[in-house]
This record gives structure tokens, sequence and C-alpha cells, in this order.
């Protein structure tokens, strides 16, 4: 057999597209059992419709609460603390705590006897009343078996005035003996025999406020506010806004009371204060006014601030006398420096004798009115001599007042100084009873102080306690929403659809990892590297054969695919091809697709011949509804030749069949004979192209006997019926070589798997789904 293998070379099969294409396969695949889903959600939804319309609806109430602050002005610590952005926050978080605190609760159960909880009777179950349960019941001694009973008291009226509690009869409005202690029943309405029963359940109060506790929430609205948001979830909205609004009038309460119990303790300190300090004060005011009368002192402190008024007056006297003498100084200093060596006229600071001011004046003028004449006249000129003739009779009368005014202001200065000895020895002998009387009258006005500051404290303190008010406004009274906040009907809605959409996925998911078997293209190419020759999906059809000359459904074009990819299967152009079909285990469509591939290469002119090599389980036969005869098993015991039992397929001049006749009880011995290998030459000889079916691989070795005299191994996987264990031996028969050119082709691929082809797909250009069917005898007939 000539070959060409320049021209003919096999590029096993790529895989271009693995991510997008995964994840779209994934998706149709789920796809394609849409019915679950929505099976799946249909129920889940109705299942939350239940829950929700049998669930106890959950109201939220709400409200707000102003703490107040108490710090008035700016000092220089409030404006520090002004800097201090959460300051205000650790007081807000104060209050806080002590609105969840346990007392406060406790107070509020205790008030609106919240201990005690009514249900009426609906066709959704108990739901919970408050304001619209017509009766109240007040606990006033309790048995264990009150709080211990799993089943609510049924109360059920006879008439206006009686009630039926187990089936025993009390009256209403009076405190009666039960079998859960000692009870009375007030009515809220009017109640008669056709008042609806009620039901009602008594838990202990600290059971009652932990859980109350558990679900208030108070919370600032921001940082920077002073504001309390109090939220709180009750079964009953009145409920949840008198438990709000009780609990704002019982935290106003309690620090109104904490204010006052301050107010009184400080007023009662007080008081025992100023009766103290007042005897004290008596003692040290009679100790003064007997040590004024023993020292003959009126007014000391008066007399010894005369005494130093008069010291300073001296003092300054004396001091613009010295002030004067000086001006003085400076005055003689002028007279007697020389004309060309003076700086300027002499100060007279201090200095009131008109006349000496003026003839200093006299004297600053002449010497100027010199300066000048010296400038343009000699020294001996008469009139510069004249004017120095004036200027020394003008010094000359300055000297003279001058030593007029020094004598005077001498014996004043002597005079200023004697007096103020005789004063200073004066004051020298008032300290020492100052001293004394001063260390009486500390003590005097410390007492009067104190006392003084006691009653102006008591006064604010009465003030403060006459007109105490809480330090918090409530800005929102409580209120609750229309619509209950649980169960909340969207988001359960959405959960349940949700999981009605996981649960298949789920079921799936679990099927695919507990199912061992190959069920997408993806198991296949991870496993091994044998080439991929064609997919062809489900047959959906119970006909056998699903080729024909118009036949164009999916399964026909995809099995025309295979066909063509079979020439590059092929050595050369020419001569026959040899072409086994096996697989794993039965039932994997081998015989389905050898049989269907003859028929397409016959359609193109091809003379085929199909061979039911499988001596085992035969299956052809029965898909083309042959009658047993002669076959495989005669020829290979030489019983009878190749004309004999080579048969047309449906008289399909191009296409004949190889029965596998009686079945033998040594196929492995038949197969390894040598009629065998002359069977197959002399087919060779006759056919375009020799189709085998054997048996399957992983059951018996025939197929193994066979593969020495074929071109071609076609080893089927069927999608959900191979196992993925057999994927490891095709990897190995393929590494090995131990058939020639083994090539996979995928059976039973769903529709959510990726296909060479996308036909069948909506909204393609093909029609093939709605071409009708006919049978291959009545195809084979019309084409020829």
């Amino acid at each position: 057999m000539a070959t060409n293998s320049s021209n003919y070379t096999y590029a096993p099969y790529q895989v271009m597209d693995v991510g997008t294409t995964n994840i779209r396969a994934i998706l149709l695949r789920y796809l394609q059992h849409w019915y679950w889903f929505v099976l799946s959600v249909g129920l889940l939804l109705a299942v939350a419709f239940i829950y929700l319309r049998y669930q106890q609806p959950i109201y939220k109430s709400q409200a707000s609460l102003l703490v107040k602050d108490e710090k008035k002005g700016l000092d220089s610590e409030s404006m520090l603390k002004e800097l201090e952005i959460f300051a205000p926050k650790k007081v807000v978080e104060n209050e806080i705590e002590v609105l969840k605190s346990f007392t406060l609760m406790d107070r509020v159960v205790k008030q609106l006897h919240l201990d005690v909880v009514y249900f009426q009777d609906t066709p959704f179950g108990k739901r919970e009343v408050y304001t619209q349960s017509p009766i109240r019941l007040i606990v006033e001694q309790a048995k264990p078996t009150l709080y211990s009973t799993e089943e609510p008291l049924k109360i059920s009226f006879v008439n206006a005035t009686t009630i039926l509690l187990n089936e025993q009869q009390y009256p209403i409005n009076s405190s009666v003996d039960t079998p859960y202690g000692r009870l009375r029943i007030f009515p809220l309405q009017v109640i008669s025999a056709s008042t609806e029963p009620i039901f009602i359940r008594i838990f202990k109060e600290s059971k009652i406020v932990n859980e109350y506790l558990k679900v208030l929430k108070a919370e600032p609205t921001s940082k920077a506010s002073t504001v309390i948001m109090l939220t709180l979830e009750t079964a009953s909205s009145d409920k949840g806004e008198a438990i709000l609004n009780r609990l704002i009038d019982v935290y106003n309460e309690a620090a109104v009371l904490d204010k006052n119990r301050v107010a009184s303790n400080t007023l009662n300190f007080i008081e025992e204060r100023l009766q103290l300090v007042s005897g004290e004060l008596q003692t040290v005011e009679k100790g003064v006014e007997q040590y004024k009368s023993a020292q003959g002192i009126t007014d000391l402190t008066t007399q010894a601030q005369g005494f130093l008024e008069t010291v300073q007056r001296n003092d300054a006297e004396m001091s613009q006398v010295s002030v004067q003498l000086g001006a003085l100084h400076e005055i003689e200093d002028y007279i007697r420096q020389q004309p060309g060596n003076r700086n300027g006229a002499p100060a007279t600071l201090g200095l009131s004798d008109p006349r000496l001011v003026n003839l200093i004046q006299s004297a600053t003028k002449l010497e100027a009115q010199r300066n000048e004449l010296a400038q343009t006249v000699p020294d001996k000129n008469p009139i510069l001599r004249t004017v120095d003739a004036q200027i020394r009779a003008v010094k000359s009368e300055i000297s003279e007042n001058v030593a007029t005014m020094r004598a005077m202001l001498t014996t004043a200065q002597r005079q200023f100084s004697q007096t103020n000895q005789k004063m200073e020895g004066t004051i020298r002998t008032i300290p020492a009873k100052e001293r004394a009387l001063l260390n009486i009258t500390r003590q005097q006005a410390i007492k009067n102080d104190l006392y003084t500051y006691l009653l102006r404290k008591r006064e604010e303190t009465a003030v403060s306690f006459a007109a105490t008010i809480s330090d918090s406004r409530v800005v929102d009274v409580a209120r609750s929403e229309e619509k209950p906040t649980k169960p909340n009907q969207s988001l359960t809605y959405l959960l349940f659809t949700l999981v009605g959409l996981i649960i298949p996925v789920a079921a799936m998911a679990t099927r695919d990892v507990v199912n061992n078997r190959v069920i997408r293209r993806a198991d296949v190419e991870e496993q091994t590297n044998t080439p991929i020759l064609g997919e062809i999906v489900r047959k959906r059809t119970p006909e056998a054969m699903v080729v024909s000359s118009r036949a164009h459904s999916v399964i026909a074009e995809q099995i025309r695919a295979l066909r063509t990819n079979l020439s590059f299967l092929r050595e050369n152009r020419t001569g026959s091809q040899v072409l086994l079909f096996t697989s794993s285990i039965n039932g994997e469509g081998k015989s389905f697709l050898s049989l269907n591939l003859g028929a397409s290469l016959a359609l193109v002119g091809s003379r085929t011949v199909i061979l039911e090599m499988d001596l085992r389980k035969p299956q052809l036969r029965n898909s083309l509804n042959l009658d047993d005869g002669p076959g495989l098993s005669n020829y290979l015991i030489g019983e009878t030749n190749v004309d004999e039992i080579i048969h047309p397929v449906l008289d399909n001049e191009n296409y004949y069949i190889i029965r596998s006749g009686p079945l033998p009880p040594n196929p492995s011995e038949l197969l390894s004979s040598t009629r065998l290998e002359k069977l197959i030459l002399e087919l060779r000889d006759r056919f375009n192209y020799v189709i085998i079916d054997a048996p399957p691989i992983g059951l018996v070795t025939d197929a193994q006997l066979i593969a020495p005299y074929v071109d071609a191994t076609l080893y089927i996987v069927r999608h959900d019926v191979t196992p993925r264990n057999y994927l490891k031996m095709i990897d190995m028969l393929h590494r090995e070589k131990r058939f020639n050119k083994l090539n996979i082709v995928l059976n039973g691929v769903g529709d959510g798997e990726p296909n060479y082809y996308s036909y069948g797909q909506k909204g393609n250009a093909y029609g093939y789904n709605n071409i009708k069917k006919k049978t291959l005898l009545s195809r084979l007939t019309s084409n020829n």
C-alpha cells in the first residue's frame, strides 16, 4: 500500500477556548434543567409565604431624648474642655448606660405590669396584644406552677362579672385563689359572653427585664450630638411606645430625685455649719471689743493712715525742694561757664520764681546776640563789649537771686526732715498694737466670710431645690412604624428564592462530585492527551439510523463532520481505510455511531462495509431488524466465504454489513486466527471503507486482537455513561500506541456542553430541526 505522509499528516485536536466556553457550558448545562429551578423556587416561595403568614410580626418603636449641658459661661477650664471633641460624647455614653440599666427597666416592667403578656387567637396563630386586651391580670401572690407551666392560661368570659380559668369560674374585680396563686382580674372594657377568649403568660420580672434590655438600643444620633435615639422592637407597636415613653419618664424622675436628694443633703449640712460658725463668730467679736477697750483704741487703722499720709506729704515736698536745689546748681554752673563753652540755657524745672526765669531768658538772648556779632566783628568792637557788659550785669542779678532762693530752700528742707523724724517715731509705736489687734480681727474676718458664704449657698440651694428639673428633654415621643420590621418580607422572599436556586445547583453539583462518570468535555481533556476527533449530541429519537440524504438534524450534521475528519486519519489519498470502533463498557453508542458513520460514507458514494465483530453481544442486527444467519463466526471457522456473508443495508448499493453470525464459545480464539487478516485484506480490495464494530476494551481483549489490522481506532466516550477511571486507561493506550491512530469521539453530549457546531441553538440561521424526518429507506429510495 502506497503512502504519502507528506501530504497527509494528522494534527491532534487542540482546545482553543477554555475559559469563557466552560462558563457558558456550565450555565447552559444548568439552564437545560430549568424546570428543576422553577419547581424548587416555586416550592421555596410557597414555604416563604406560609412562614411569613404564621410568623409573629415585630414592630420597631423609636423615641429621641436630648441630654442638656449644665455648664454655664466660659472660664479657663471650660474653654480648654471646649477643645476636647469627645467630651460631650462621654456624657452621652454615661447617660446611655443609665438608660440601659437594669434598675430603670425593672421600674418600667413593674409600673406597666409587663411580666403579664396577653395573646389572642387568630387563624395564623396566637398574636400578642397590649391595649387591645379586654382585661388586666394582677399577680398578688404567685405559686411556682405559675412560671413553670408551658401552656398559656386561657381565660374565657361567662358574663360581665365572671370568667372561666381552667374550667373553673372566678369573679372579676376580686382577689381569688387559683392553682397558680392569688390573682386579681380587672376589666379594661365592657366584657360579655361573646368576648373572645384571651391567653395569658406570666414571666418572672427579672427575665422580662433582661429580654427587653437585649432588644433596647440607645445610640447618639451623631458623634458631636447629645441627642440619644432609643429603639425597641416588640410584637405590639403600642406596647413598644408605652415602654419607651415610660422609660423616659422613669429616667427623668430618677434624675430629679437624685438632684433633690443632693440638694436636701446640702441644705442640712449648711444649716449645721451655720449654727456652728454663728457661735464662733460671736466669741471672736467679744474678744475684739475687750481688747479695744483695754488699749483705748477707737480706730487704730485710721490713725496710722493719717500719720502715713503726713509723712508722704513731707516726703513729696522734700523731693520737690531737692529738685529745685538741683536746678539752682545747674544755673550756678551756667553762670560760671565762659560764653563760648556753654551748651545752652540751664533747666528751670521746679523753679517758680518769674524774676529768675526772666533773667535766665535775657541772659540766653544776650549770649545768642553776642555769638552772632562775634562772627562778624572783632573782639574789641565797642558793640561786642557793650553786649558783654550787659551779660555780666544779668549774671550778677541771677547770682544774687539764686543765693537768696538756695537759703530759703535749705531752711525748708531742714524743717521737713525734722517733721518726718517726729512722725516716724509715732508710727513705730503703732505696729505692736495693730499686730495684736490684727490677730484678733483676722479670726473675726474668717468667721464672718464663712458665715456670709454659707448664707449665700443656703439661698442658692433652696432655690435650686424648689426649681429642680431634669437635665434632659424629650425631642420626639415614642412612635412606631406602620409596617412590621420583622420578618422582612422582601428579604425573606429573596433568601428563599436564592435557596430555591441553590438547591438544584447543589444537587447537580453533588451528583457531579459523587458521580464517577464523564459529564463534560473538560473531564476528558484533563485525564488524557488522546486527540478528540468529534462530538456527537445526545440522540433524542428512538431511530437507529439518523443519517440520510435529507436529514439535517444536529446529530446528522455532526456525524457528517466526523466523516470529514476521517480524511485527517488517512496516510494517502487513495486506497481503502479500515476503522475500528470500540469503547470502555457497553451502552456507550459505538454500534450506533459506527452504523451511522457507515451510512454517511455510503451517501457520498464510498463503498462501505460494516462488520458486526462483537461476537459476544452483537447489536447491529437488532438496530437494522436483520434475521439471524451465517456471519463472521462461520467465516472464521472456515464454513463459508466472503460473498455468502456480505449483505446490503436497506437495499443501498454502497452500504453492506457482515453479521456476527452464531455466537461462538471462544470469540478470542476465533479473532486470533489467520482468517481474520485474510478477511480484512479482501475487504480492503472490495470497499473504500471497512468499519469494525468491536467489543468494549474495558471488558474483553477482542478489540486489541483486531487492532493490528486497522488504520485508525475511534474510541467512543459517552457523557454520563463512561466511568472516569477508564480515561486513564485510554491515555495509557494512546501513549503505548497499542492502537493505530487512536482518537476519541465524544457521544451523548448534552445541550449545555461546548460542541464543534452550534446547531440547534435558538436564533441561528439553520433550520435543521424543522425538516420532516424520514426513514433511511425512503431517503435512499428517493436519492436513487
